[in-house]
């Protein structure tokens, strides 16, 4: 399915601007909307000031009403208080402006009265077209291109050029990364969208992809409002090759709730929120630092996935503690070729470690040019993906002729050069990196941390088929979507018939309604053991109601049981409805018990969760998670990536289970919910039992639910 994106490239370069409740007073929203627009910033197309009390402000014209400009502006930037915005918006989609500014407060953060605002804000743009950027929202910062179409007094300070387009729902936050240029780094376009009451940061990020200036795009979510929008604008920016990095709030009960009443934002589940991310690429980070972080180094280069990194320092202690960073972080440390250790022996002294980590020792601040001539020629070395460079002191104008060197090195080389300022004494040679666009970070440990990210990413790239799109936005007209199921609850025996016709094998069973049934059947089936449990579309869960037995082993037995079960779910199931008792055969060992999971988020549609099945699931957490659709290669990268992908190959003796069958296993229930996905609701096997190689897998439990009615369950 595809979600159709407006151009944006008139809200974000206007040819002619209004400014609705343009001001004189210079405190005022409307006053500093105008001072920034028309002195800080570098606008040269048309200028309209409305506001209906005055006739000229700052002896520029000024007019009573948006009908009354004779050409439609591209943008209309609205500063008036929050009772009068819908009628500026009216005349603004009947004068046929193309966007909508809205700095004003006190919609749908408030409350429902608010949100019920919002959705007549939704309708305007329905009837004329005009798309609303806001409300609640401190406006637009195009820094690239010198635009300021913001009341905040920061924007005249905070205007350093960059590759790094930066999307966010709050003001404070996007503001905090902006200010981040203070160590060089350059946001180039900043969106922040408030309420969104209309466009939303997935716009922004749609836009940014497609952006010649922008190089990698930041975003800090406090909910995504539209999943499959979210999604297309970030497969989009992945085809494109931008990295989206992005921090979400809203993890914890307190982070949620404190982003709904921040900006009335609705927040997913924080794990499925990071699945997705890792699907779509989305480079996931905790803090506003790391975002930073990531951010920075993600502008500096394209990463393939196969870097490795060399650690260049001027102090041992230094240097060994970048390495075993780097180790910590599961990256490899590149092996120098013989060119390199014969460069770096014809500058260094003798006593200077010339293996990776390289130790310059101190000799090199009392004589630049070695640094300079070491520097480049462990840049230049074929192995080296990217360089760590710790400064671990401020030694005054001899740490600034280093910090100049890197600079002069990385001006004639590809290989990023990432240094780490460690004291917190700022001098010459912080101004140098900063100056000189290699954005310092403050840790080894945070460097690390994003040089992994980076890596990670390459890798990312290499493994992502980049024509695969999640089912949610598949086209439903295709015709293999048009089968439906019955809209129905599901028991048990029947959830097991459709996964044994989508391919997924369940044990022998029969269904009876007497005890002298449960005799016949126990001999039909043959089995040694059986299990006995309660068949219901009602009730929920039947071990609850001591609707289950197991290891039955003979006629008498299943008979007995069969009136034990009846008898104890008359009694505590409530009175709810049940068809009779499955009698169905016991599986012998050896088998690894996992638990396969498909649920479809309202977000962003139907996930598989895999792990260790029984209670373990919920106790170790040991998942992985797939948006469908789920091929095989991506069947065995998400076995793979759980812990109990050991127990699989054959731990401590035991034979290697068939991870063939289970990887097939969870492509056909991909496959049965692609046939179904406007019916299946959720689909659980726990367990699944994985056999020895080449003896398959078993479904011994099923939940099969169908959207909009309760699910059958054991």
């Amino acid at each position: 399915m595809s979600h159709s994106f407006s151009d944006l490239s008139r809200l974000v370069l206007p040819r002619s601007v209004a400014l609705v409740g343009a001001s004189d007073r210079p405190d005022s929203i409307g006053g500093r909307a105008l001072d920034n627009l028309t002195t800080h910033s570098k606008f040269t197309g048309q200028l309209h000031l409305v506001n209906p009390t005055k006739t000229s402000i700052a002896g520029r014209p000024c007019v009573p009403s948006v009908l009354d400009i004779a050409d439609a502006p591209d943008l209309a930037v609205v500063a008036v208080k929050a009772d009068a915005v819908l009628q500026v918006l009216e005349d603004c989609g009947r004068r046929g402006v193309k966007f909508a500014i809205v700095f004003t407060s006190g919609f749908g953060e408030t409350g429902e009265e608010g949100r019920q605002v919002e959705q007549q804000m939704r309708d305007i743009v329905a009837r004329t077209g005009m798309r609303i950027y806001g409300p609640n929202c401190p406006g637009l910062n195009n820094i690239n291109a010198s635009l300021g179409f913001t009341f905040s007094p920061a924007f005249r300070f905070d205007r350093k050029a960059g590759p790094i387009g930066l999307a966010t729902q709050g003001g404070g936050l996007g503001r905090t990364f902006v200010q981040a240029m203070e160590r060089g780094v350059g946001t180039g376009l900043w969106c922040s969208a408030g309420n969104e009451a209309d466009l939303e940061v997935s716009d922004f990020i749609h836009y940014m992809a497609g952006a010649e200036d922008i190089r990698v795009i930041a975003t800090c979510l406090e909910g995504i409002r539209n999943g499959p929008r979210f999604m297309e604008a970030c497969l989009h920016a992945a085809r494109q090759g931008k990295p989206v990095i992005a921090m979400k709030i809203g993890k914890s009960d307190y982070g949620r709730k404190a982003a709904q009443s921040h900006t009335a934002a609705i927040t997913g589940s924080a794990e499925v929120n990071s699945a997705v991310f890792r699907e779509l690429g989305v480079i996931e980070v905790e803090d506003i630092d790391e975002l930073v972080n990531t951010a920075s180094v993600m502008a500096r280069g394209q990463p393939t996935g196969h870097e490795k990194i060399a650690v260049y320092c001027f102090s041992g202690g230094t240097a060994a503690l970048a390495a075993d960073k780097v180790g910590s972080a599961g990256l490899t440390l590149s092996a120098f070729s013989d060119e390199t250790t014969r460069r770096l022996r014809a500058q260094l002294p003798s006593y200077a470690a010339m293996d990776n980590p390289v130790d310059t020792t101190a000799d090199v601040l009392s004589k630049p040019e070695i640094g300079y001539e070491a520097l480049k020629a462990v840049c230049e070395d074929p192995d080296v993906g990217l360089v760590l460079y710790p400064f671990p002191i401020e030694y005054g104008a001899v740490t600034t002729s280093a910090a100049a060197s890197a600079v002069r090195v990385q001006g004639e080389v590809a290989t990023p050069i990432v240094p780490v300022w460690m004291s917190d004494k700022l001098g010459g040679g912080w101004n140098e990196l900063v100056n000189g666009g290699l954005m310092p970070m403050h840790s080894v440990s945070a460097a690390v941390q994003s040089i992994a990210r980076y890596v990670d990413h390459g890798r990312w790239k290499q493994t992502t088929s980049p024509d695969w799109r999640p089912l949610a936005l598949a086209d439903p007209a295709s015709p293999a979507l048009q089968t439906e199921l019955p809209a129905t609850s599901l028991s048990e025996v029947a959830a097991k018939d459709i996964l044994r016709a989508a391919g997924i094998d369940v044990p022998r069973s029969l269904t009876v309604d007497n005890a002298d049934g449960a005799r016949q059947a126990f001999q039909s089936l043959g089995a040694g053991a059986v299990a006995m449990k309660i068949v219901s579309t009602e009730i929920l869960h039947k071990t609850d109601v001591g609707g289950v037995r197991l290891g039955i082993s003979s006629e008498d037995a299943a008979a007995s049981a069969y009136e034990g079960i009846v008898d104890s779910v008359k009694r505590l199931a409530g009175g709810q409805a049940f068809e009779g008792v499955m009698l169905e055969q016991m599986l012998e060992g050896p088998f690894v018990e996992v638990v396969v999971g498909i649920r479809r988020d309202e977000s962003f549609g139907h996930l598989c969760t895999f792990g260790l099945g029984g209670v373990s699931v919920e106790l170790f957490k040991d998942v992985s998670r797939r948006l469908l659709p789920i091929s095989l290669p991506r069947a065995h990268a998400m076995i793979a990536e759980t812990q109990c992908a050991r127990l699989l190959e054959g731990h401590r003796g035991k034979p290697p289970m068939d991870v063939e069958a289970l990887a097939s296993a969870l492509v056909q229930l991909s496959e049965l919910v692609a046939r179904h996905p406007d019916t299946i609701e959720e689909i659980e096997i726990n367990p699944l039992a994985v056999r020895p190689r080449e003896q398959g897998v078993v479904a011994l439990d099923a939940v099969i639910s169908i959207r909009g009615k309760e699910p059958s369950a054991w």
